[in-house]
């Protein structure tokens, strides 16, 4: 089998770091796996197509959420309320990260009411899975917002709705969900034990936010 190696610079675009950058080094070994190896500190996730790569990988890992049991495959089962549509794949494989099935979680995390997809920080995807381990999850976690176009977002917050005019939704690094079977309580606890990204808490509206942004915690309402 070929081993193809790239070496990509990428800018860094996060609001605690800007005009740094960050060199990731990917590992495209065989048909729909990617190894990645990066430096400290979050990139941008701007849509970029390498080498015939698919932009879903360009995305890299924090070291706080890499270095979570390297060398286990990790499984995420999904389903969003607004389009009624699951998810239940092992998106890290082998010590690696499956193209297809990021690619698929992508289109899920979708912006459902324009159908425009965003590469999903494979980060926020191990955030879930973790979540999920601390709190022994039986049910998929239920997605009610995912990414959000910044027209959306614009929408959103001329109609009341209390979002960030620079929310992480908006560059595939958030998520609202809820987990049937488990208190929102055990939720926010669970996720706020990893110490990684921000955690909001809606009990009104039932469900936490989840990101891997600056290391956070609110109370909604």
């Amino acid at each position: 089998m070929v081993k193809k190696k790239l070496i990509i610079c990428i800018d860094q675009e996060t609001k605690s770091s800007h005009g740094h950058s960050s060199h990731v080094e990917i590992n495209h070994i065989g048909a729909g796996f990617m190894h990645f190896s990066g430096k400290t500190g979050a990139v941008s996730r701007r849509s970029l197509i390498v080498g015939g790569i698919s932009a879903a990988v360009l995305a890299t890992i924090k070291p706080a959420a890499a270095a979570v049991a390297p060398l286990k495959d990790r499984t995420l089962h999904l389903y969003h309320r607004q389009t009624g549509e699951f998810f239940k794949e092992t998106y890290f494989q082998d010590g690696f990260y499956v193209v297809d099935a990021l690619d698929r979680v992508n289109w899920l995390m979708r912006d459902w009411r324009t159908d425009e997809t965003k590469t999903i920080d494979p980060g926020l995807l191990d955030l879930l899975y973790n979540v999920g381990n601390n709190v022994d999850a039986a049910k998929p976690f239920e997605i009610l917002s995912g990414y959000r176009t910044p027209e959306t977002n614009a929408a959103l917050r001329r109609h009341g709705v209390r979002t960030a005019s620079h929310s992480y939704h908006m560059v595939g690094q958030a998520v609202d969900i809820t987990l049937p079977g488990v208190s929102l309580r055990n939720m926010r606890k669970a996720a706020l034990a990893l110490g990684q990204g921000g955690v909001g808490y809606y009990p009104n509206k039932g469900f936490i936010h989840v990101d891997t942004g600056d290391v956070r915690q609110w109370n909604g309402r």
